[in-house]
């Protein structure tokens, strides 16, 4: 999908991960000095990254686990095959 397009259906979607995948895409195309006009998406993933492990404090003196996890972000853009007519 070309980035531009991409960018702006995402940008638009209620999904609270859309704005931020949104923001790398936008920050992986300024990294490779393109334009969102000329590159395409070829490839997005995410994959689970570190936890933290945190404790919450419980009754009699206990305590319980939370897990905070976080992950990665890849985008990989790529430039647009001309069309030739």
């Amino acid at each position: 999908m070309n980035a531009e397009l991409a960018m702006a259906s995402l940008e638009f979607m209620p999904n609270k991960g859309a704005k931020i995948i949104s923001k790398v895409i936008a920050s992986a195309v300024s990294n490779g000095g393109f334009e969102p006009q000329e590159v395409v998406v070829a490839s997005c993933r995410v994959d689970a990254g570190p936890v933290l492990k945190r404790f919450l404090p419980r009754a009699r003196g206990s305590a319980s686990g939370i897990r905070k996890p976080t992950s990665h972000v890849f985008v990989e853009v790529a430039k647009a095959a001309k069309k030739e007519d």
